[in-house]
Parts: structure tokens; sequence; C-alpha cells
């Protein structure tokens, strides 16, 4: 990290210094990088004045009398349509006339910056550099008709007679007009002319040409105030909000340019969100589509409310409703298709591998039928037969709030002591000191913990609700049915008790306490039903959590930027700014808590500014539809399924404090961060999405993950001396501790190999095991395959003796060639050595005199009677032999001709019988028969063979446990000779291929090379590799191999046969040693296989190192981050990328902190902005 890391480079400078004047004026470009004729400057202010050219002619004509102030308007309109239609038809004859081949669209942002080559003013060049046009016909005429209707209301809603008698100044109405006509002017251009680049940015890409109307749209609402002012009987309040809006209209351009404003897509979606969430009682939702279909409902069910006539019918409705629509829908929607379609075939897929979604069972059906009937019942009950009154000392309503105070209060407590700290300052003294323990110890010390939390969630499911029921029923304000106020608030009310009931009790009991303690005179109490005043305060309550949060974000903010050394001297200088100007910097996190909009620190310095207002989750895709896939995603995959479980279990029991939408959450254990964002909130249930971070570890990713060990450090591993009650030393940190959670999940373990894969004595070793592990590879594998359990049954009673075609190893003794004599040191790998890059792919191999024995079976032959072949007469055609093309003739493949004379010199292979009737069942395939090697180096190398160990493998084997004398079975099988020389020449074969011909003792390079699958040339590797099978088990038994080495130098030597089988039955059954880049790797990972194992070498420590992974139960450090930090400098990160266009790698944004954590939040964003490298699909947690 570079000790001066400057904001903007140079280049970006300019661009900037370029780009934000244009964004000011709605899109003239009139600052360029090069020289420009004056003539593009001119055609860029006609065009930008025309509509006040176009307005300020109606305007004359209304003054003078002449026409009337619709007139004027229609005029003035008129006038403009016929403009726009044609500017953007010379922008279409330009293009068409441009002879200039288009070039292929790029991602370069920056493209604008190019030079162009002007011919004349109204040349073709000229007119597609003014005027860029659009993307669709359909906005051609769209925006032209639009702009027409723009001017003409903007020229009635400037009309200097409308104004001064809105105000009666002359000065003013003056002042209001000139600057208002700009504003329409800034809008006008940037709808029909060229948009410029906004500020407040929400999609990386504007497919649908929405940024155009984000102008228009504000012009049209303060345009729309007027109407309603001018067409609607006179109302102060309207009069007066027209009055301010005539003043802000003239500072529109400066909201625009500051990014105040949002655009037209990220404000329906947050005004849809807010509406839901504090209008209708609903809750923020994990989908685009969800969030419509809820808000289309719960508005409907409002507007249903008012229209019943009966009161006891209203408060059934709400509260049926209510109870519904606070439920996830979609999973019992799935429980019903289920129910329907158990029979057939499931083909539903995961939302990604290793994921088991929980769903509803009929029995979480029954309960909430139940529940709903029991609300029904008690809401009709308690309405029709306890009577209205007033909330009073001694009323049913007012006894009920009290018991709601007690709840409350028990809540809060259960709540607190779930967490490691109480209020995020004081450390829990019933929470265990030290849990840098085992799982179990853990979990023991946390029993008593997890009995409160099963309490508080009893109280918080079934009592809170039916008793705020109660009192909601017991409401006088029920009798007045037929008012707007009432069927919203008692909706939202009757919603909020399911929806979110922590927050509804608070602001019940708020409600209940005001009413009692203030006049019952007073505003609030007279003009206000209980409804409504639930809303206010449930309004007031969230602000307010909002106002704090960004309050403490500023401070830290504030701090961070002094205690950065590098930066301390301007950071003290934006600090002293910040304390004189303070009232300002108050204002602006008053309005951003207002709005519910991020509070922006420019470049994350102590320049704030008020973010647009966006929805909760901050980006406009959907959550899990995007991640920056590698090769550590796999351990996120496998992780999800067993956090989401741990989750619910801390969820339920309040150890994650109030669940909130738009709450952010960090996980660690080992290496690996996890990020979590809570999306939707219902009964009994939360939608969240998890994020996996980057497991290789950055300078600045390491410098903050080591603070957030440290912080959890702090909280958690705390010896039991330390002070009863102490205090959060990280306070002021982002991240606050909440809990440990015990998930089942892979630690990684990596191991230097020095003194191990090195050592004579243990390479020694390693060559007489592989022998042994690749006679109990296959020997287990010729036992399980399907053709060998088949055949099992249809051999009983049989006594027919199978033929088999021995290789060469047992036939007659030949005289040595000389070719056989020489075949040890025939081949010779001078360039396949260790004094070379390890990693070479392709060794270079050099070749000496090559064997010319080399043999192949002759396929799909007839086998004949035994003893029947005589091999001195091929060419006899007697009765008692066979033709020669049957029989099994040794031929030579690939190699020179060899005299007529010599072919007497070849053998053939003579066909044997088993001495065992099953012997055939353990026999290798008849593929893997043929040979390669010559017979005197078969012969040579087959006293490696193990033969004890052969023998006590095949008589472990399970394979006739359905027969009675099974081991008398494995005892024949052991003793046949035949099978035991088929054994011996494809385990020496193998052998031969994976060392290679000369038998010399290995190198930790040659073991790295070939466990890598990289062998060294033989004759006997192109006989291997056709068998793509037998290549792969002879591989297994390599790997297994080195694996024992491994195991054998670290817990001691294997001390008989059945501890080596034991050995090898636990690596083929608990574990997958291969390649981390492997395919099989990525499934064992995903099967959750116990134990994981692969061999690297490490460049930098010039060392072979071992990675192994062990499936076991961790204990994973959750804290809450907190959420105006992480929406403000997402705020930040999406101006900068997007309008500042500052993707330097190295910019000071993205630096490391150790209060804000601003690395890790960037990454945690989502991409194309940041690069997490797992997203999760909207997972359910079910709080029961």
């Amino acid at each position: 990290m570079s000790p001066n890391v400057p904001l903007l480079n140079d280049y970006k400078q300019d661009f900037l210094l370029k780009r934000f004047p244009q964004t000011v004026l709605g899109g003239p470009r009139l600052k360029l990088g090069y020289c420009a004729p004056p003539y593009i400057y001119v055609n860029q202010i006609i065009l930008f004045l025309m509509p006040w050219i176009l307005g300020g002619l109606g305007t004359l004509l209304y003054q003078l009398d002449v026409l009337k102030d619709y007139s004027a308007a229609a005029l003035s309109g008129g006038l403009m349509l016929f403009t726009a239609f044609v500017i953007q038809l010379a922008s279409l004859y330009a293009k068409t006339k441009s002879a200039t081949v288009e070039r292929i669209l790029t991602t370069d942002i920056l493209a604008e910056e190019d030079d162009h080559e002007f011919t004349s003013c109204t040349g073709a060049e000229t007119v597609k550099f003014l005027i860029p046009g659009k993307k669709n016909v359909a906005n051609t005429v769209f925006h032209s008709v639009l702009a027409g209707l723009m001017c003409g209301l903007g020229t009635w809603y400037l009309l200097p007679n409308r104004i001064t008698l809105l105000y009666g100044s002359t000065g003013g109405t003056a002042l209001l007009f000139v600057f208002g006509w700009m504003t329409l002017c800034i809008g006008e251009y940037s709808l029909i002319v060229n948009t410029a680049t906004e500020t407040a940015t929400f999609q990386t890409q504007d497919t649908y040409e929405i940024i155009p109307l984000m102008r228009p749209l504000y012009i049209f609402f303060f345009v729309s105030v007027d109407l309603i002012h001018r067409f609607v009987v006179n109302i102060p309040a309207l009069e007066q909000m027209n009055q301010i809006l005539h003043i802000l209209f003239i500072f529109l351009p400066f909201l625009w340019a500051l990014g105040i404003l949002p655009p037209p897509d990220a404000l329906f979606l947050w005004a849809v969100e807010q509406v839901l969430q504090f209008g209708l009682g609903g809750s923020p939702m994990s989908t685009r589509l969800r969030l419509l279909v809820m808000f289309t409902i719960s508005a409907g069910t409002a507007v249903t409310s008012y229209f019943i006539p009966s009161t006891v019918g209203v408060v059934l409705f709400m509260t049926g409703l209510g109870f519904l629509l606070s439920l996830n829908l979609s999973d019992m929607s799935i429980v019903f298709k289920h129910s329907v379609t158990r029979h057939g075939v499931e083909t539903k897929s995961q939302p990604f591998p290793g994921y088991s979604e929980k769903q509803f069972t009929w029995k979480q059906c029954i309960m909430y039928i139940i529940i709903l009937v029991l609300a029904l019942l008690e809401t009709s009950l308690l309405h029709h037969f306890a009577g209205f009154s007033q909330i009073s000392k001694n009323s049913i309503q007012a006894t009920i709030g009290y018991i709601l105070v007690i709840i409350l209060i028990i809540l809060w407590i259960f709540r607190e002591i779930q967490s490691v700290y109480i209020l995020g300052i004081f450390r829990n003294p019933f929470y265990p000191k030290d849990v840098h323990t085992t799982v179990t110890v853990f979990l023991e010390k946390q029993t008593n913990l997890l009995k409160i939390g099963i309490i508080r969630r009893i109280l918080l499911t079934l009592v809170s609700p039916f008793a705020m029921i109660a009192f909601l029923s017991l409401d006088s304000s029920l009798q007045g049915l037929h008012s707007v106020s009432i069927s919203i608030g008692f909706t939202r009310a009757f919603r909020m008790v399911w929806q979110n009931t922590e927050h509804a009790l608070l602001e019940t009991v708020l409600v209940s306490a005001v009413h009692l303690f203030s006049s019952a005179d007073s505003w609030w109490n007279r003009s206000l039903n209980t409804g409504i005043r639930l809303l206010l305060v449930g309004v007031f309550r969230d602000r307010l959590i909002q106002f704090i949060s960004k309050l403490q974000f500023a401070v830290t903010i504030l701090v961070a930027s002094l205690t950065e050394k590098k930066h301390r001297k301007s950071a003290t200088t934006l600090c002293i700014l910040n304390t004189i100007f303070s009232p300002f910097v108050l204002v602006i996190i008053i309005f951003s808590a207002l709005l519910s909009s991020p509070l922006l620190p420019l470049f994350t310095l102590p320049v704030f500014l008020m973010g647009f207002p966006r929805p909760t989750q901050s980006w406009p895709g959907a959550a899990g539809t995007a991640a920056c896939v590698c090769s550590d995603t796999v351990y996120y995959c496998q992780m999800v399924p067993r956090l989401a479980a741990a989750l619910q279990t801390a969820m339920a029991a309040g150890s994650l404090g109030i669940l909130l939408p738009g709450s952010h959450y960090m996980g660690r254990f080992q290496d690996r961060l996890i990020w979590i964002m809570i999306l939707e909130h219902g009964y009994t249930y939360c939608c969240i999405n998890i994020k996996g971070l980057e497991l290789q570890e950055t300078t600045c990713h390491t410098i903050e993950a080591r603070r957030v060990d440290e912080v959890f450090e702090g909280a958690f591993e705390q010896g039991e001396y330390t002070k009863v009650c102490s205090f959060n030393e990280h306070f002021g940190n982002i991240l606050t501790p909440c809990t440990i959670l015990p998930v089942k999940v892979y630690s990684d373990a990596k191991n230097i190999l020095s003194g191990i894969i090195d050592s004579h004595d243990n390479l020694k070793e390693f060559k007489n095991d592989l022998l042994k592990v690749l006679v109990w590879i296959l020997i287990q594998y010729c036992s399980k395959r399907p053709s060998m359990q088949e055949n099992i049954p249809k051999t009983e009673g049989k006594r027919e003796t199978p033929l088999i075609i021995l290789p060469a190893l047992n036939s007659a003794p030949h005289p040595k060639s000389l070719e056989d004599t020489d075949s040890s040191s025939s081949e010779v790998f001078n360039d396949w050595s260790d004094d070379g890059n390890i990693f070479d792919d392709e060794p270079t191999i050099t070749k000496g005199k090559q064997e010319k024995d080399q043999f192949k079976v002759v396929p799909d032959t007839k086998l004949p009677i035994p003893g029947s072949v005589d091999s001195q007469r091929v060419g006899d055609h007697s009765s008692d032999t066979v033709p020669e093309n049957d029989l099994f003739k040794i031929i030579m493949l690939g190699y020179p001709a060899v005299d007529k004379g010599k072919q007497g010199d070849t053998a053939y292979i003579p066909l044997m019988e088993f001495s065992c009737s099953h012997s055939h069942l353990l026999s290798l395939p008849q593929e893997w028969m043929s040979s390669c090697m010559p017979n005197s180096k078969v012969k040579e190398m087959s006293s490696l063979f193990p033969g004890d160990w052969y023998q006590f493998v095949l008589k472990q084997l399970e394979c006739f446990h359905s027969k009675e004398n099974a081991s008398s079975l494995l005892e024949e099988i052991a003793k046949d000779k035949v099978l035991k020389d088929l054994y011996i020449h494809t385990v020496m074969t193998c052998y031969i291929s994976l060392f290679g011909i000369d038998n010399m003792a290995p190198t930790p390079g040659h073991i790295l090379r070939v466990y890598n699958g990289v062998l060294p040339w033989s004759s006997a590797l192109d006989w291997l590799t056709e068998k793509p099978e037998l290549f792969q088990l002879a591989l297994k038994a390599f790997r297994y191999t080195l694996k024992l080495m491994v195991d054998k130098a670290s817990l001691g030597p294997i001390e008989n046969f059945e501890e080596l089988a034991n050995c090898l039955e636990e690596y083929d059954s608990d574990w997958y040693i291969g390649l981390v880049s492997d395919e099989k790797w990525k499934e064992a990972v995903l099967q959750e296989k116990p134990c994981l194992f692969s061999l690297g070498y490490d460049p930098n420590m010039r060392g072979y190192t071992s990675r192994v992974l062990t499936l076991q139960e961790l204990l994973v450090q959750v804290g809450k981050l907190n959420s105006e930090a992480v929406r403000g400098q997402w705020a930040n990160l999406s101006w900068e990328l997007l309008y500042a266009t500052n993707d330097d790698e190295e910019r000071y944004s993205i630096q490391a902190h150790q209060l804000l954590l601003r690395n890790l939040t960037v990454q945690a964003a989502d991409p194309p902005l940041g690069y997490p490298v797992f997203s999760s699909k909207p997972l359910p947690i079910y709080l029961y």
C-alpha cells in the first residue's frame, strides 16, 4: 500500500472536472479536452436556450393579453413538440448519412473523451456529437411528446402574473422566472438533446433509457402541485406548499448535481418499500417481484377494509389478513404443490450444490391454522362483548397495556443476555467467558442461555401477539369505520403484530403510556386514532434509530481520518471544518435519516453528502444472482446449509439482536469471512443472503481481517480472571461481536513436508508400499465390479472351468535376445529429472533403443480346448488345431520390421485355466491382460510382488458374504496361481509405468509430477494410457501411497497387514486424495467427505506442502455491523465507480482501515462493483 495514495489520479481529476459541469447543466459539453470549433459551443447554447425562447414567446403573448394562460402554454408546448421532433429527425438523418464504420460497443466509460473531427456547422459528425439520439424509436416519439408537454406546463407554471399572486413581490417574481426557466432548459436538454451522466446512478447500464426521464419527472411533480392548487378549492396548507416548491424549483439543478434526488427506478422501489413497511405494516422483500406482489395485496387489504360495514367484520378481516400476509406465503404454496405432486418425480433444482432447503411441513401449517383460529376467536369475542372504552387507568385496555410493558422489559432482558455485549458496550456476565475451547464444552456452558432463549421465543411468538391483539380489539377508535385513517392505521397495526412483533410491542407500549400520562384534550389524543398514533410512532422509531446509526458512523469517519498517519494533516483540516460547520453536518444527517437515504462520505473522508434514497438492499439486482466464482466458492457452498441451521438457533434465541431487514452481520473462522444480510422478516421467519469473501488475502484484506480477529478475541477469549462487567475495547469499530455458532465446516491445514517427502528411507519404503497399495486397489476394484456381482449366482452349482489368456510371463523360457539383455539400460530419462522445473507439463523424453518383444493379444477370438495349440505349427489346419487367424499369436506393433527368419523367436500366449472355479470373479478385465513389456523385465520385476500381502487381501474380502463357505472359497482363490500371475503382470506393468523401467529410487520432484498425473515416458506408458480406468486406479494407488508415507512419518510405522488394510479402507471411505483443481475435489467437498488431502509445491518457500481439509464442528464468531456505515460506504462506492470512474485498484477509498473495514465492505458489494466469491440465493430461516 503506497504511503501517499491519491483520491483521484491526474487523468481522472481532469475527467471529473469536465464531467461535473456537464451534469450541472444537464448535458451541454462546454469544456472539452481538445480544441473544437466555436460553432460547437454556439450550437449547444442555442439548443439549451431553445425551450426558453419558445416558452418566452407564449409568456409574452400572455402578458400582452393576446392569449389566455392555457393558450399560451399550449402554443409553447406545440412549438417545443415540433422542435423536439426536428431535433430527433436531424439526429437520425446524421446517423444514416454518416459513412463511418460502427465500432463494436466496448465497456470503456471514457469513450466520450475521444476526439471528433468536425467539418462544418451542420455536418453529420457535428450533429452526431451534439445530438447522440435515442436507442429506441419508441423513445424518440415518447421523449419528444414529453418535451412538448413539459415546455407547455412549465410556461404555465412560470407565468409572471401567477408568481406575483403567490408572493406579491416583483423582484422575487423576476428571480424565480429567470432561474425557473434555467431549470426547465436543463430538463429539456437532458430529455431530447444529450443526457448527462447523473451523479445519482442506480443501474450500471441504462438499457431502457430511464435516466433522461429523471429530471422531467421532478419538474412534473412541482408543476402538478401548482395545477392542483389552481383547480382545487383554496387550502392554506396547499398554498404554502406551492410557495415553498416554487422556491425549491430553482434549486433543482443543485439537487440533481449533488445526487440527492434518486433516478426513477430507485425512487419507485424506495417509495413502494417505504409505503409497504410504514404505511401497510409489511417488510422489505427479498426480491423485486415479491415486493410488488406484496405491496399490491397489502394495499388491496387496506382498501377492502374501508368498505366493510360491520365493525366485527373489519376487525376479523384485519386480524386474519395481517397474520397470513406476515407468513412466508411462497413456502406455503410449495407445501401445497408438493402435497399434490408428492407421488410424481421431483424435478425441483436446488439453489446451489449442497443446499437442502427447509420447507414448511404439515405440522407447521396446522400450527399456523390453530394460531389463526385462536386469534380470530379472541378478536371477535373481545370486540363484541367487551365494548369500547377510552384508555384510562382502570380500563381493561390499560391493564393490558401494563402487561405489555412487563413483557417488553422481560423480552429486552432476555435478548440482551443472549449476546456477548449488553447494549454493545458492557460485557455480559452470563455469557461464557473463555469460549476458546471445544464445541462440546461451549455448548455445555451455553445450555442455560438457550433455555432462556426458548422462553423468550414463546413470549415473542405466542404471548405478545395475542396480548397486542387484545389491546387493539378493545380500542374505541374502531367505532369510526368509514375513515381512511382508521383503515390505514389499524390495517398496519394488526399486520405489525405478526410481521415485526418486537417493534410492534415497543410502539404499542409507547402509545399506551403517552395516552395514559398525557392530557385527554391534547392534539395527540383528540385528533389521532390509535392506528395513526402507532404509525407515527413507528416512523419516528425507525428514523431515530437511523439518525443514531448515521451519527455514530459520522463520528467513526472523523476518528478514522484522524488516526490515519498518512493523511493526518489534511484530515485535521477537514475535522476542523466539520466542527465549524457542525450545524450543517447535523442537518445533513437529519435529512438523510428522514428520507432513509445513506449518508455518503465522499471518498470515505469526513466530507458528508446526502445519498439518494434507494431500496434497503442498496443494489438494483436480486440478491445472489452474481458472484466472482473461483476455486474457493465450493467451500462456501458446503458451509451455507450448515451455517443457516446454526443461524436459525441463534436468531430464535435473540443472540443477533432484533432482526431488521437491511441489517448486516459478519462471520469469521480460520481464513474465511462470511457476510450475512437480512433481506426480509416476518412471523417466525426471515430471509437472508450469505456472501463469502475471498480466501486469498491481499495486504488490505489481511490488515482488516486481523483487526476482525482482534475484535472477536477481545470479546470471546477472556480468561476467568477478567472483571465481571468489562467494557468493549473496540466500541468505535463498526463491528460489534454478538455470539458464537457451532457449524460443521472444513478446517484447512497446510503443512510443510520437508524431512518427509525428501527422506531417503521414506522414499525407499514408498516403492514397496506402492506395490501393496496397487494390489489392494485392484483386488477391491475387481471384487466390487457390477459384472462380478451379477456372476456370483450364475456360477453356483456349476463347475465349468473358465479359460484365461495368460501373459507371456508363464510361457516356456525363451533364449534372451540382445535387446532383452540391454532392456534395463535402453531407456534413459535425462530430461525428465528434478534439475528442471518440476511443474513442466510435458517433460522432454530421451528415447533409447526400444524393446522389440512387445506383446498384444488379438481381440475377439474363440477360445479352443486347452492344450490344443501347437505353438510350433502355425499353419497347420488339422482337426485338432485352430486356424492361424484364431490363434492368440504374439504380434509386434510400432517397431521396425523383423527379418522373416527371426519370427521364430516370438512367443505365443498359452491358454491356461483357473484352478478355482470362482477365480474368474476376481479376474482382471480382459483388455488389461495384454502385455507390453519384455519377458525378462517382467520376470525380473515379479520378484518384488508382495505375495503374502496378496494372500492376505484376498482372504479379507467380503464379496462372498452370502455363502456359508466363503472363507474356504477365498482360500482356494488365493491359491490360484494363474490368477496370481495375472495380478503380478498388471501390478508390475503399472509399477513400471509410474516409476519408469529403471526401477530407481523416486525423488520428491518425481513424486509431485506423478501425483499431478504427469508420468515418465516408458514403453508401458502408452499401454497404460490406452486403459483410462486402469490409469486412474494406478494414479489413485500412487496418491494413497503418498498419503500413507506422510501418515507413517507423522503417526508411526504400520505394524502389520491388518493395520495397513484398515488404513487403506479409511482412505477409501473417508478421504479424497487428489488435486485441488480436480472436479472430483469439488464434488467431495459438496458431498462432505470427512477428509481431503492434496500435495503441492510452494515456490516462495521452495518446499513441498500438503493441504488437509477436515470436516468438523468449529466455532464461527458472528458480529453485527453498523448498517448505516455499510450503506454509506456502498453509496460512495457507487458514486466513485459509476460517476467518477475511479476504478484504480489502489485508490484511497479501498485502502484498509481498522475502524471502517473499508476493503471488506467494498468486497461484499454486489458485482460488478464488489467481488464476493460466493453469494447465495435468498435463504428462508424459520425461527421456531
